[in-house]
């Protein structure tokens, strides 16, 4: 007989201890190491550039992981990056409750799936209107773009181009500025 685990809870993930890396997703519980030092680097960089930006326009705030987003869907997750629009701050309490405007995920090499694909899902059910995908081996951006409950297919940024986006009037960001040559 097959046995199933059963699924997590809000209440299981909140009495695990503060400071550990976990994620709360359709159940389960998802625990990972600190990142690397060339995914940290990555995600520091676009805090840096971001807040920079965000702060000089009044645009909103920037936070980065480790920090909780509590989805409306009840699922828990700690995108490396999370900005909120000045006109939603209301949502950053304790953590983030409900929909920031903006998530970043710095892909690692351990579970690469779980951001193309299960995270990005989750995203797009939660109405998340932007979702990005930093990908250091490969050296691209991914920006994916809600449109109704779903992101089409994501604009791919390169080596040598400069990504733009309508949450962040005026970001000019160069990606070989953000993801460096290994």
């Amino acid at each position: 007989m097959l046995k199933l685990k059963p699924r997590k809870t809000v209440e299981d993930y909140m009495k695990l201890p503060e400071g550990v890396r976990a994620e709360l997703i359709e159940g389960e519980l998802f625990m990972t190491p600190s990142p690397r030092y060339g995914h940290q680097d990555v995600a520091t960089e676009l805090v840096a550039r971001l807040r920079a930006l965000a702060g000089a326009r009044g645009l909103g705030k920037v936070l980065s992981a480790p920090f909780d987003v509590h989805l409306p869907s009840g699922d828990i997750v700690q995108p490396d990056v999370v900005f909120v629009r000045t006109e939603n701050l209301g949502i950053i309490r304790d953590w983030v409750r409900g929909v920031p405007d903006l998530l970043i995920e710095v892909l690692s090499p351990e579970a690469p799936e779980r951001d193309r694909i299960i995270k990005r899902d989750l995203y797009a059910r939660n109405g998340v209107p932007e979702y990005w995908i930093v990908d250091p081996a490969a050296r691209t951006i991914e920006v994916f773009r809600l449109e109704g409950e779903s992101y089409p297919p994501p604009a791919v940024f390169e080596s040598g181009d400069t990504l733009t986006s309508a949450l962040l009037p005026s970001l000019g960001l160069g990606v070989d500025e953000v993801v460096p040559a290994a």
